[in-house]
């Protein structure tokens, strides 16, 4: 959530942004609306200090035995003014709160301008993608062929978009999920979050899921909601809290299932497991402090990197112009692995500074080590990696001209020392 002190002062500036982000100009609307909550508190304020004074000239007439009818005739019509106002006051409130809830963050200077993902900035490409002396086939092939990854059985048991895996791809991908968290919190000093996937609409109103996008999760019929990503509970750990300085950054990680109704993304990547209603993802969040925030993406970003560097995965990494970038993101990376069976890289993590834009919403402050007061916390999150995709990268870039996949190095000790998965 913006800062409404901000956009008074910067009305431009967030016209400026919306357009940059594809929307309309709401800062005169915006602003209307808090001069007219200012204005009723002000005489709110007024009302109050005249009852105080009616209320005193009534006991010092009552003193004297005069006439105070006047005075208490006045004193209904201030209560009646002050109740009226009070019910404005709220509405004003509510209206400016739910304005508030539905704009995107403000982009942060050096994010590219541009309508979609055409617009966005290559930053780097690391490794290089397999040559084959063979055409390689696509993940679902691999997995089929290996016996372990059945999409007919998953569409009798649940529909449409989800997957069994069986066997040795089963174990991959707990391998991998194993080995993202070892490598998290063993090296880069994430503490691993178990929480929970079931949330109240709250945790998701405060990292930016709602309102505005309560098609693309599901939720329970006693209101609970399935996690889209583990960024909610996690980032929602500091919501209405108030921390040290000191104890800034905090790093959290969670392996979670990740539930998406994918309703805006109808007939896209129907093949496969690359867009699922239900999915595996690492997940890392950091709470840190505003003047460290930006070196903490790049540290994050890094971390998400590391794990495709281990498994031997050529990737670019893009920034995200202002119309690709999520909601509640301020500057955005998208790592994207290379794909044989697609010949294209695809999106694999995506790591975001939401600046203080998710602390205003959750209220998760920190009390400055020096001076009075408290101030927001940054909050990040990003993928590293969504197990799922990292298991196609893993499958399309080490097969085998035999049907065969390789097994990375770093996964081996996860899977019993197993150097090769084989066709069934």
């Amino acid at each position: 959530m913006l800062d409404i002190r901000w956009i008074r002062e910067n009305p431009d500036a967030l016209d400026a942004a919306l357009a940059a982000r594809g929307a309309g100009a709401q800062a005169a609307a915006l602003v209307d609306l808090d001069a007219r909550r200012r204005a009723i508190q002000t005489e709110l304020q007024a009302l109050q200090t005249r009852r105080n004074e009616a209320s005193r000239q009534i006991g010092a007439l009552r003193g004297k035995g005069e006439d105070a009818s006047a005075a208490i005739a006045e004193m209904g019509t201030l209560k009646d003014r002050a109740q009226a106002l009070e019910d404005e006051e709220r509405g004003c409130v509510a209206a400016l709160d739910d304005a508030l809830a539905g704009i995107p963050n403000v982009p942060a200077a050096d994010v590219p301008v541009g309508a979609d993902e055409d617009a966005n900035r290559e930053e780097r490409r690391v490794g290089a993608p397999p040559a084959f002396d063979f055409e390689p086939k696509d993940h679902v092939a691999v997995g089929e062929g290996l016996g372990g990854m059945d999409f007919e059985r998953a569409s009798r048991l649940s529909g449409a978009r989800f997957v069994v895996l069986t066997g040795a791809l089963a174990r991959l991908e707990r391998a991998l999920a194993a080995f993202m968290l070892d490598l998290h919190t063993g090296e880069f000093g994430y503490t691993e979050v178990a929480p929970p996937v079931l949330v109240r609409d709250t945790a998701l109103m405060g990292t930016g899921q709602l309102p505005k996008f309560g098609e693309d999760l599901f939720r329970t019929t006693d209101d609970f909601y399935l996690i889209p990503t583990a960024e909610v509970p996690l980032t929602n750990l500091v919501a209405d809290e108030i921390l040290e300085e000191a104890a800034l950054p905090l790093r959290f990680a969670a392996h979670t299932a990740c539930f998406r109704s994918e309703a805006g993304a109808a007939g896209r990547d129907t093949r496969g497991m690359l867009r699922q209603h239900q999915f595996n993802k690492v997940e890392l969040v950091s709470i840190a402090h505003p003047d460290a925030s930006a070196d903490e993406h790049e540290r994050m970003t890094a971390c998400a990197e590391e794990v495709l560097k281990r498994l031997g995965l050529a990737y670019r990494v893009m920034t995200l112009s202002t119309g690709d970038m999520g909601f509640a993101a301020r500057k955005t990376y998208d790592i994207e692995v290379w794909l044989p069976g697609q010949q294209a890289y695809r999106e694999i993590s995506s790591c975001s500074n939401c600046g203080d834009f998710q602390a205003r919403r959750m209220r998760a402050r920190f009390r400055p080590a020096e001076g009075k007061g408290t101030s927001f916390v940054h909050t990040l999150n990003g993928s590293g990696l969504a197990v799922g995709r990292t298991l196609i990268a893993v499958l399309e870039n080490h097969q085998r001209a035999d049907g065969s996949v390789a097994v990375p190095e770093a996964l081996q000790p996860y899977m019993g020392g197993l150097e090769v998965l084989s066709p069934s």
